[in-house]
């Protein structure tokens, strides 16, 4: 049984294509689990050895997204919110995915256990 995971969070209002959404989720996962690496390491390392768990969920609007950053601030798991470049698909500074974790799945699920998993 896995104990930590990491959870990306990401908007369907935007549409985004398959890849476009593919670079976004990557994006938050290597960002967030950077910043677990530094800030976490005994998390970083045990979920790395539990062969790196992750789920994507998904939320309707930026607003949810910002609210959900805002509660993943307020605990000791590392997170990344990924705003888009705006080269493609949306405009700069576009909030596209929130990355939780890697950290204790309940620690994570406090932030984004209520979540469906992203159906696009």
């Amino acid at each position: 049984m896995f104990e930590y995971k990491q959870v990306m969070v990401a908007r369907t209002d935007l549409l985004m294509s398959p890849g476009k959404l593919a670079v976004q989720v990557a994006h938050a996962s290597l960002s967030a689990a950077e910043i677990c690496k530094d800030e976490r390491p005994e998390w970083f390392e045990n979920w790395r050895e539990e062969r790196q768990k992750k789920v994507v969920v998904e939320v309707s609007s930026e607003d949810d997204l910002e609210d959900l950053k805002k509660k993943a601030e307020r605990t000791d798991l590392p997170y990344k919110l990924v705003t888009d470049a705006g080269l493609t698909e949306l405009e700069p500074g576009t909030a596209t995915v929130l990355g939780v974790g890697p950290g204790p799945n309940e620690e994570v699920d406090e932030v984004t256990g209520h979540l469906p998993l992203y159906e696009g």
